[in-house]
């Protein structure tokens, strides 16, 4: 199972080339989903959750946000994020805090609420429902009453037809999962990504999160729940053809909920 340290570990170690994820086929669909999800952010504010290299940072501050709060655990990925930020001269509109986000984060000079809070990947390390529970706490103790949670995190990686569809997967949309072995209450496997030169990490998702429950998000007092249709992401709608192995068992989903008001 993933601990802090092989996590940290595997993100130090592959921080240089992560950015060129976004080029891959499933990258660009990444990248589309979460901008729909984001939407007009113009003068929020936002906190990134495990958001490593800023990739969607940087799309948040570009949807308008006023300021985006990065806590993640690996110090070469934050590196990455800043030196990607430093030439654009953006006053300091994205802050860097290296942390473990399954711990409290109070020792941050955080703001007390955030209109959004994302968490991109960050479910799929974790290497129990207690881990996960920890980073579910600071989500809800950072979004504020109203405000709008976004994350990616991996599908059901242990339906029926999931070795055909990782075949397919392993050329045509640049990313495949190997060594898929059952732990108790969630999956651990080995991500590859297709890049040039390719690199893999270590994975675990536990099927509270994976299995598409939406249990913790209730749990954490969020409502109106949804997840992002793939088909009306422009990536899509330009290959359906393409898509179609993708679209029958896909291995990522983008969910966006809000947070009640009480």
């Amino acid at each position: 199972m993933s601990t802090a340290t092989q996590v940290k570990d595997d993100y130090d170690r592959t921080a240089r080339q992560y950015a060129s994820l976004e080029y891959l086929p499933t990258g660009v669909l990444e990248a589309q989903l979460i901008a729909k999800a984001i939407g007009d952010a113009t003068d929020l504010f936002v906190l990134d959750i495990g958001g490593g290299g800023g990739i969607h940072a940087r799309q948040a501050v570009d949807a308008g946000a006023k300021r985006v709060d990065i806590v993640d655990l690996s110090p070469r990925m934050l590196k990455v994020a800043q030196e990607a930020e430093k030439p654009l001269e953006r006053n300091d509109r994205i802050r860097f805090y290296e942390a473990d986000v399954s711990k409290p984060l109070n020792h941050f000079p955080l703001d007390q609420q955030y209109e959004i809070v994302m968490a991109n990947w960050v479910f799929d390390p974790a290497g129990s429902v207690e881990v996960l529970e920890g980073m579910w706490r600071n989500i809800a103790t950072y979004l504020k009453p109203g405000g709008k949670f976004l994350g990616v995190r991996v599908a059901n990686l242990q339906s029926d037809n999931i070795t055909q569809i990782n075949i397919a997967w392993t050329d045509k949309y640049g990313t495949t999962f190997k060594g898929l072995e059952a732990i108790p209450g969630g999956v651990k496997y080995k991500v590859v990504l297709l890049t040039d030169p390719a690199f893999d990490f270590e994975g675990t998702s536990m099927d509270a999160s994976s299995s598409g429950s939406m249990e913790l998000h209730h749990k954490y007092g969020l409502i109106d729940i949804e997840t992002i249709p793939y088909e009306e992401t422009e990536v899509v709608k330009a290959d359906v053809d393409f898509w179609n192995v993708f679209l029958q068992n896909p291995f990522f989903t983008v969910v966006k909920a809000k947070k009640q008001v009480a």
